[in-house]
């Protein structure tokens, strides 16, 4: 038998007893989150040094809940019980934000990670992963020669069984992100993917290819995931609501879709939405493109946000541009909003000035602000109202 060095020995235990460490330290004997019978939830992190923990999440309205210690220096907190809906959170621990360490699913906003859990039921039926056929998520890069980039990327679902030689082609939605966010966004923070998979099981939407690209016209991809691109992310993106996006979307992302995958290039089978920028994206996309996109949709859109450079043509003539878009009557015009989004006025004017254009939308209106939660349940209403 061939024997280890000693100090190749002694390396091994090293890295086994230091991984044995890492996970006792990560998660110890805490379950956190517990979600108990009534649906109220159970928070807990083993901070024995901690003079003061809390808990800040989507279900404390906007206030830090405090945390008590027991004798072993376990702080917890029981909440009220919750409605169904997917909760973000983060413990505070003397002053320093951070992670609960026992729980292993995060979402990145932006440039901000929180725990997250789910409370089944009426609200999330669809965001949690059932035994359902799911569909297929791909990173797909392409060129876009309009934003001068050899390769940029997007995320696309691909339905439950798709077949690449199917007789009758797939439509299409293409689903864009608000500021900040990046080709990662819908299928993470949004559980576009999840929604998907349990909306066409049920019966509920037609199966549909999705693609979700980047709405950065200065990046390739999501921050991290292109050559030299580790910096922090921004809200505040150059090239995004000046035009960019606008030009390149049709001639570069569609024309790209349609060709190397098995999609309809038919107007019938065409719908684009987007929340938040996404949502203004999607307004001028749709606008400067009539007679491409048969379904649109308005997440609590920017509706009002636009910049100046040289693609800012875009923006011109918006009244006879959505004439146009109108007279070749699309099959639906879906505008939701939060009443506490602080685009609600905008939006208000918009639906005005279709109002006073005689066109048909519908309109949708939630409680809540600029957040995810309002985003998830526009999209599980929308898509089931596409490729009728």
């Amino acid at each position: 038998m061939k024997r280890l060095p000693m100090t190749v020995l002694t390396g091994l235990l090293c890295v086994a007893g230091y991984a044995q460490e890492t996970i006792h330290l990560n998660t110890g004997d805490i379950t956190s989150p517990q979600i108990n019978a009534d649906n109220s939830v159970t928070l807990s992190i083993f901070a024995p040094q901690a003079n003061s923990v809390e808990v800040e999440g989507s279900f404390t309205n906007g206030k830090r809940a405090a945390m008590t210690k027991d004798d072993k220096g376990v702080w917890s907190m029981k909440s009220e019980p919750l409605p169904s809906e997917l909760h973000t959170y983060s413990f505070v621990v003397d002053g320093l934000r951070m992670n609960d360490p026992a729980n292993v699913y995060m979402l990145r906003d932006i440039a901000t990670y929180q725990s997250y859990f789910i409370i089944d039921g009426e609200r999330a039926e669809n965001y949690i992963v059932r035994d359902v056929p799911h569909g297929t998520l791909l990173k797909q890069w392409y060129p876009s020669p309009t934003l001068g980039m050899a390769q940029r990327r997007a995320t696309i679902y691909l339905p439950p069984g798709y077949d690449a030689q199917a007789t009758t082609p797939y439509p299409t939605l293409y689903l864009l992100h608000g500021a900040g966010g990046d080709e990662n966004a819908w299928s993470e923070l949004g559980r576009a993917t999840q929604i998907l998979d349990n909306l066409i099981a049920q019966g509920k939407c037609k199966p549909m290819v999705v693609v979700m690209p980047n709405g950065n016209g200065a990046q390739q991809a999501a921050p991290g995931e292109y050559a030299n691109s580790m910096f922090k992310p921004s809200f505040i993106n150059p090239k995004t609501m000046e035009g960019s996006i606008e030009a390149a979307f049709v001639k570069d992302l569609v024309a790209y879709v349609e060709s190397h995958f098995r999609v309809s290039a038919k107007t019938a089978d065409r719908a684009i939405a987007g929340l938040s920028m996404g949502g203004f994206h999607s307004l001028y996309i749709s606008a400067n493109n009539p007679g491409v996109f048969n379904y649109v949709g308005l997440f609590s859109a920017a509706v009002n946000r636009m910049g100046k450079g040289p693609n800012a043509y875009i923006y011109d003539d918006l009244d006879k541009k959505l004439a146009k878009q109108f007279a070749v009557k699309p099959a639906l015009y879906y505008i939701a909003i939060g009443t506490q989004d602080f685009l609600y006025k905008d939006n208000v004017d918009f639906r005005k000035k279709l109002d006073a254009m005689g066109v048909s939308y519908i309109y949708r209106e939630t409680d809540g602000g600029h957040e995810w939660r309002n985003w998830r349940i526009y999209l599980n209403e929308f898509l089931p109202m596409l490729f009728k």
